[in-house]
């Protein structure tokens, strides 16, 4: 049985605890490997081989720094279907899933190439007699990724990319469920010229987490998961004074007005909800049709489309499935078991995917797409975050009554609207308490040069995911206010051109 270790000043370290953790194949339950866990003394020494990279790796310039990424970069390009396969084989989404979550991933690696200029800070001459004053944004020391299962690519380079760019040293500690990507992008990074030490690869679980929210080396954590774990993290690190972005739970509504193209609306839809089986923090699990006609026409449009869903591994010969298998057994039964809750709330199961049988799938982890009508406010498949490819129809009579079930909602992540009518499209944006909103298109996650995060119960700490935000959470302003004696000259000429 292979064993998956940690990935230690520049190279993969076996590790000395004797805990490990299995890593299955989701669309076969079988084993694949195991991941060891590290001790608090393992994660520790990450720590320290980090702190003690920082001190060079901080001097480095801005431009040196953006050259390994661009290396990195073409490098990850490269290894595009490698990734992809790791990605299917650990987690189930399907191949061209994966393929696109190492695309999203790749977005940010390349805003974060343009670190030189991002980096740049402030200048003002003259703020008071001959006195001039200048901004310095600073690297903060040792920083911590701790990523979700359900994107082991694009998450992490949510992450480190910006972080490292900015002239901060990293510890990832990904998800022990698929650690197989990250650990492939560690020794990327290298090959691309990165100095060993200032990019770690811890894997574990709570020991090894309650170490690196604790350890007084570490400056600044990034989280992405459930909001009960993101709040864990937010008020562990903050304690100890951390710079904190801790990103949790959803539960992200698509509201159809009667106005709206049906059948682009559905398109989207069943994209929205049953890719990556649900899997997703952006993933749309309310639909919320205006008018009864609306959800009517709705309705029976996506039992058509459910129909044609093609449920089965991630990693097949021919074309993709258009869904895969769920993480882990247990997370399947989870799911099974919301449905059954439903039922039992008095919500109209429409499409069962509990029913769902894959031919020579083994004991794989399939659940089908899924179907709730006249789901409310008051119902826990409506309240709680499901993370699976179960949709809820929410019927409302009016446009303001979408907008008000949705704003009382504890979670602000990301929501739609589809609708011909810029008039009600500009009213939502503007009344709507969800961080990200997409007019028209279902899964409105940000491009890299902008920022990702929600509102409410989505998000802990102040400053969101990459883009402008992700620069400024990993790096430090100082201002520096001058003024020089007059008279001093230098009489000596210079005739090089000056380099870096």
């Amino acid at each position: 049985m292979q064993t998956l270790s940690h990935y230690l000043n520049g190279q993969l370290s076996a590790g000395q605890s004797q805990r490990t953790s299995p890593v299955y194949n989701p669309a076969t339950g079988e084993q694949s490997a195991q991941v060891a866990l590290a001790t608090a003394d393992e994660t520790r020494e990450a720590v320290r081989i980090a702190d003690e990279a920082f001190v060079a790796w901080s001097k480095t310039s801005p431009l040196k720094r953006s050259r390994i990424l661009f290396k990195f970069k073409a490098l990850v390009e490269e290894h595009t279907d490698e990734l992809a396969r790791l990605i299917s084989s650990e987690h189930g989404k399907v191949f061209s899933d994966a393929k696109g979550e190492v695309t999203r991933g790749l977005e940010v690696v390349e805003f974060a190439c343009g670190i030189p200029h991002l980096q740049k800070g402030e200048h003002s001459m003259n703020v008071g007699t001959g006195v001039d004053s200048y901004s310095m944004m600073q690297p903060l020391g040792v920083c911590v990724g701790i990523s979700p299962f359900n994107f082991p690519a694009m998450v992490p380079m949510w992450m480190f990319p910006i972080a490292l760019a900015c002239g901060n040293t990293f510890v990832m500690k990904p998800s022990e469920k698929d650690p197989s990507t990250p650990l492939r992008l560690a020794e990327l990074l290298k090959e691309a010229g990165l100095p060993d030490g200032v990019f770690n690869v811890v894997n574990g679980d709570k020991e090894a987490v309650d170490v690196l929210l604790t350890d007084e080396r570490i400056q600044a954590v990034s989280f992405v998961g459930s909001t009960p774990i993101a709040e864990y993290i937010y008020a562990t690190s903050s304690a100890h004074g951390k710079r904190v972005q801790a990103l949790g739970g959803a539960k992200n509504h698509m509201v159809i007005m009667p106005d709206a193209d049906l059948d682009q609306a559905v398109g989207a839809l069943m994209g929205a909800a049953y890719g990556s089986a649900g899997e997703r923090c952006m993933a749309i699990s309310v639909a919320v049709p205006v008018g009864e006609e609306t959800a009517n026409r709705l309705r029976e449009k996506l039992v058509t489309e459910l129909d044609k869903l093609t449920v089965g591994p991630g990693l097949v010969d021919g074309p993709d499935n258009d869904m895969g298998p769920l993480i882990t057994r247990e997370h399947r039964d989870k799911v099974a078991d919301y449905i059954q809750t439903g039922v039992d709330e008095g919500a109209e199961l429409v499409v069962d995917g509990r029913q769902t049988t894959i031919e020579g799938a083994g004991d794989g982890y399939f659940i089908g797409g899924t179907l709730f009508d006249h789901v409310t406010p008051s119902m826990r498949i409506h309240s709680e975050e499901i993370f699976g490819p179960v949709l809820a129809i929410a019927r409302v009579a009016s446009f303001d009554e979408a907008v008000s079930m949705i704003n009382a909602h504890e979670y602000g992540n990301g929501t739609a609207i589809f609708t011909r009518d810029g008039d009600a499209a500009r009213q939502y944006c503007e009344q709507i308490q969800v961080g990200m909103v997409g007019v028209n298109v279902p899964i409105p996650v940000p491009m890299a040069f902008h920022s990702f995060g929600g509102w409410k119960r989505s998000l802990f700490g102040p400053l969101h995911m990459h883009g402008p935000d992700g620069v400024r959470f990993y790096t430090r302003m100082k201002t520096i206010t001058q003024r020089w004696p007059s008279g001093i000259r230098e009489e000596t000429n210079h005739f090089t051109m000056p380099t870096m």
